[in-house]
């Protein structure tokens, strides 16, 4: 990403896009944010947007809004589409296989609850957004004078070596999301690939070698304290995890859970999901843990276990948007160049809202006997 930003096929192609739409801004991010959430819900893609972090910034730059909101446009629209999972393989597949679920099952509900949480996040970026349009100095970082660093507020003439770079990276990202699911391709592998995007603009754009070079290690330069952060932050998960620490805590919250009504266990649930991520921030490492007991304590609760399933995917997923553990998260706030307290003051209003949606479906849940 820093060889194509070198290449000036980002900002040209960012700022053709907005030419295009003119004032339609909202709609750019509704458009935005649901290829996320939907990249998020079926592939179960997180990591993969790390790299696009500057990307959104520049989007949010030219549309005149601030850093927070182009970090929420990329992390909110990848996480609410996480947590409402349709078929993300890493959450609701591998929770409903240790639930003896059929996979796939139980999709009318997710969709109807995917749309509903897309539509909320939307709403709440889009009303940060307009209030900053109102008045500057509403925004979280109203200090901040926005540098994006040399060059990268200049948007250049989109040319038809921009347009062949853009077409065949498109094509070979793509390819990237597909071996991951298909072929069992991971981050060594996605790093082979990224790194072929690269070389491939370079012989398009005709740079010179040092030039390149230059721009491959300024890249690289940039994610170093990303990766560095997200190294911490599964240390904490793997001391606690050899600890034991984990089983003490999963079995009081289940012996707790079973001495109360069904809907209180059900909302119960998703509160335990959504504290325990902060100490296992992987989704498939969170299923293993606890559905192993949440499936069985279901049935003695008279809940079904695709409600059970449900809780967990919402505890964990919407929760990454603030725990300090996630990888994720952290690793985008430092690229963003956004204090983590300020993030927090940001969305933890959303997590609310957001939590509270996800009591209002679970409880639907239990009342219809979701199956």
């Amino acid at each position: 990403f820093g060889i194509l930003e070198k290449t000036g096929v980002i900002t040209a192609g960012i700022g053709r896009l907005i030419d295009k739409l003119g004032g339609r801004g909202p709609l750019l991010v509704i458009v935005l944010m649901t290829v996320l959430a939907i990249g998020g819900s079926t592939l179960g893609m997180g990591e993969e947007f790390i790299p696009l972090v500057p990307v959104f910034l520049l989007v949010s730059k030219r549309l005149g809004y601030d850093r927070i909101f182009g970090m929420a446009i990329v992390l909110l629209g990848a996480e609410v589409g996480f947590a409402a999972s349709t078929t993300n393989p890493f959450t609701v597949y591998v929770a409903q296989g240790i639930a003896e679920l059929p996979l796939g099952s139980g999709m009318p509900l997710r969709i109807v609850f995917l749309f509903c949480a897309l539509t909320v996040a939307i709403a709440y970026i889009l009303r940060y957004g307009a209030r900053i349009k109102a008045d500057p100095t509403a925004s979280l970082m109203a200090d901040d004078p926005f540098d994006l660093g040399e060059g990268v507020d200049d948007t250049g003439e989109f040319t038809g070596r921009h347009r062949a770079i853009l077409l065949i990276c498109t094509v070979l990202f793509v390819f990237i999301l597909v071996a991951v699911q298909r072929f069992g391709w991971w981050m060594a592998d996605m790093g082979g690939g990224f790194l072929l995007m690269g070389i491939v603009a370079v012989l398009i754009s005709r740079m010179g070698l040092d030039e390149a070079t230059e721009a491959f290690v300024k890249g690289m330069r940039d994610m170093v304290v990303a990766a560095l952060v997200v190294g911490f932050a599964r240390g904490i998960s793997v001391v606690l995890a050899d600890a034991q620490v984990m089983d003490t805590i999963v079995h009081g919250a289940a012996t707790l859970l079973g001495q109360v009504p069904r809907y209180v266990a059900a909302i119960g649930m998703l509160s335990f999901e959504s504290t325990l991520n902060l100490l296992i921030p992987s989704g498939s490492g969170q299923a293993a843990v606890t559905m192993p007991l949440m499936a069985p304590l279901s049935d003695i609760l008279g809940i079904t276990r695709q409600t059970a399933v449900l809780a967990f995917t919402c505890g964990d997923g919407f929760s990454n948007t603030i725990i300090p553990t996630s990888g994720i998260l952290m690793a985008m706030l430092s690229l963003a160049k956004i204090p983590y307290t300020t993030w927090l003051r940001f969305m933890l209003p959303q997590v609310v809202i957001l939590m509270t949606l996800s009591a209002v479906f679970l409880v639907i849940a239990v009342t219809i006997g979701y199956s």
